[in-house]
């Protein structure tokens, strides 16, 4: 007897009813296919009509691998976490990053912070680095930038340091999240049991770890730097509390879409948006949209390829922010919403502008604050109105131009823009082939130039040149940075580890205190300074630091010493790190600067100023007017030299950069810029004008 099958109606009459039971078991392609609420569980989707259940506690959920059983509940530390989320209406923001690296995430998540802040929202960040590192610590400056630390000592994304100075916050090691913490978390709870002999794996144990760790960040409440309060009447006065939680999380997904090392992040971002529900969450892809031809033209291509990938992953953008050296063509704009499944009015131009202060003034141009808000239903939420239209349309259209946030963030972009003189600042270090080494030190300049309404131009010199005992195979060079730096304004000298170009710090310093040129000095800059003072003013010919040589005569030669409590074995999260108090001396210019007596910066160093020459270094007129006390012992943190024998000579062992924001000027650097400034002004001004 022939198969039914065979039978080509009966066929298709199997085929349909096999596809029926299988539509009936799977949800929605993306949430977005379904604008209502997601329970505090995981959803129940309706067999015909996708309709969502708000009360059921189970989720029909179809893991990759089939990890998980179809109606199965969150794990209840999960549970409690997204039940708290949505009980608070706290909203996650995502951006996400296609075609290249170094894109421009970290500004654009950084400036639609400055938008929920002008409106007068609580906002806190999180940055996901898919590398295995435990963290930024012990990475090289030369492959991955600076490390920015936090007031806890956390090692981190130079992008925390773009989070903190743009939303004037202060985040926590917590808010930096690698492959490398995810993964340690994980196993540690396998070791203890935590799982119950389940058999781990990345889904969904991986996948749940992670969506609690952005949840938890989210819901820790963070320092705030300023306190300016919106003016807008249709927005939320910002609030001055520091221990309240934030409304708004905005979460980075560092590297490009399709990394294969992202690829958890990627599946447990697809799993929170379905958990917190569509008006909870929403995805920002910053791509790109090179011009190519003549005449020039703007592709396409490259963001719709991007897109794709990222839809093939189970995500899907609310807002495409597009990267470029003009604004969006209409034309193209159009063309990408129909490729891309993206709203016209959602698609936001990010091209360059004059400064980076300028990037959210553009957002705000084209209305992204209003469609935020829509998106999210936060502030005045017009139910039926397509998101992409709340900037044009919107009946209660949220207007943030008046905001003291904005005002002030207008009045900043002007004034890089409009400055009234030019100060060049030489920045003698090691790592200058890799621009954001020295991130936060450009930046705390940056701020100070601002403050004094100067043009900040930077002459970069490369520490190994200046060394006095260079061979006649570098004789050219060692000139040219000789000649460059005689021609600057002020000199500032970082942080850094190893022994190359140590000796040409140390001879730049001395070139500055003997010509008067204004000199600041960071964490290894301070303890060059030290040294050389050792060497030109005490006559302690060989003294240096015991980091570079191990057969130093103590209390003599070594004017810099490794820290009692260091650990010399291992490398990550051993440093002095984080946020310490330093006690400024009454009379002194450090202590004139801040205005106080006792501040609170920041520390990465393993070695430090040796107390048993700092009497002699005293008496010969190198002044250590800033000294931390704790269970260790005294520390020197700050030297100076007095006003009147130097214009600006000031070195700390902290961090000040970390600590400077656009609207707050770090005192130190500000100093800087405003000795700068004096000198610059007298040596231009003729004698009996």
């Amino acid at each position: 007897m022939q198969h039914s099958m065979s039978n080509p109606i009966l066929g298709c009459a199997w085929l349909a009813i096999v596809l029926a039971l299988y539509a009936s078991w799977i949800p929605p392609a993306h949430s977005f296919l379904s604008p209502t609420t997601h329970s505090t569980q995981r959803l129940t989707t309706a067999r015909n009509n996708h309709v969502i259940s708000h009360h059921h506690h189970q989720h029909q959920h179809n893991h990759h691998g089939g990890s998980r059983l179809l109606l199965q509940s969150l794990p209840p530390s999960l549970e409690a976490l997204v039940t708290d989320t949505l009980n608070t209406d706290r909203k996650i923001v995502v951006v996400t990053g296609g075609v290249l690296s170094g894109i421009g995430k970290g500004v654009t998540a950084s400036s639609m912070g400055v938008l929920f802040r002008a409106m007068g929202y609580r906002v806190t960040a999180i940055k996901i680095d898919p590398y295995l590192n435990v963290d930024a610590g012990t990475m090289s400056p030369f492959e991955h930038g600076e490390v920015f630390v936090l007031d806890d000592g956390g090692e981190t994304d130079l992008d925390l340091g773009n989070y903190e100075r743009f939303l004037s916050v202060s985040l926590t090691k917590e808010s930096n999240l690698s492959t490398g913490k995810i993964y340690q978390s994980v196993i540690e709870k396998e070791r203890v049991g935590d799982y119950l002999g389940k058999t781990v794996q990345v889904v969904p144990h991986v996948s749940d770890a992670i969506q609690e760790w952005i949840l938890r960040v989210a819901q820790t409440p963070v320092s705030r730097f300023s306190k300016s309060s919106s003016s807008n009447s249709s927005s939320k006065s910002e609030s001055t509390t520091v221990d309240e939680p934030p409304e708004v999380c905005i979460v980075e997904l560092g590297g490009t879409l399709g990394d294969i090392e992202s690829m958890p992040f990627v599946e447990a971002l697809r799993q929170l948006q379905e958990n917190l529900g569509y008006k909870n969450m929403c995805f920002c892809h910053v791509s790109l949209v090179p011009v190519l031809g003549d005449p020039p033209e703007q592709k396409t291509k490259p963001t719709q390829h991007s897109v794709k990938s990222m839809m093939s992953m189970g995500l899907r953008p609310d807002f495409l922010c597009c990267r470029g050296s003009a604004p969006l063509e209409p034309g193209v704009v159009s063309k990408l919403s129909l490729f891309t499944c993206v709203p016209n009015g959602a698609i936001v131009s990010l091209h360059d502008v004059s400064n980076i202060y300028r990037v959210p003034l553009m957002m705000i141009e084209q209305n992204l604050h209003s469609m935020l808000l829509q998106r999210l239903r936060m502030g005045p939420f017009q139910k039926g109105l397509d998101y992409a239209m709340a900037g044009a349309v919107h009946a209660n259209k949220i207007t943030i131009e008046d905001s003291v946030v904005i005002r002030d963030w207008k009045a900043l972009a002007d004034s890089v823009d409009e400055p009234e003189s030019e100060c060049v600042i030489a920045v003698v270090g090691k790592y200058i082939d890799q621009g954001d080494a020295y991130l936060s030190v450009v930046k705390a300049l940056t701020h100070a130039a601002i403050a004094t309404k100067q043009r900040l131009r930077i002459e970069w010199i490369e520490a190994s040149q200046l060394n006095p005992a260079n061979n006649d195979a570098h004789r050219e060079e060692k000139a040219t940075s000789w000649e460059r730096l005689k021609q600057c304004d002020g000199c500032v000298v970082p942080g850094g580890f190893g022994t190359r170009g140590m000796e040409g710090k140390i001879a730049a310093i001395q070139y500055c205190r003997d010509n008067e040129k204004p000199f600041l000095g960071i964490c290894l800059g301070m303890q060059a300074a030290v040294i050389e003072y050792c060497r030109n003013v005490l006559g302690i010919e060989k003294a240096h630091s015991a980091e570079f040589f191990d057969d130093l005569v103590k209390d003599e030669e070594d004017a810099v010493i490794f820290m009692p409590e260091g650990d010399r074995e291992r490398m990550g999260g051993t440093m002095r790190l984080g946020a310490r108090e330093t006690i400024l001396k009454d009379g002194s210019r450090a202590r004139s600067l801040y205005g106080k007596e006792k501040v609170m910066e920041r520390h990465r160093h393993r070695y430090e100023v040796n107390p048993a020459l700092v009497g002699r270094l005293e008496e010969a007129g190198l002044q250590f007017v800033g000294r931390n006390t704790d269970e260790s012992g005294e520390r020197m943190e700050v030297v100076e030299l007095s006003e009147d024998s130097h214009p600006y000579f000031v070195a700390s062992q902290f961090h000040p950069e970390f600590t400077s924001r656009p609207e707050l000027p770090n005192p130190l650097f500000l100093g800087l810029l405003q000795a700068c400034k004096t000198v610059i002004v007298t040596e231009k001004t003729p004698v009996g004008a």
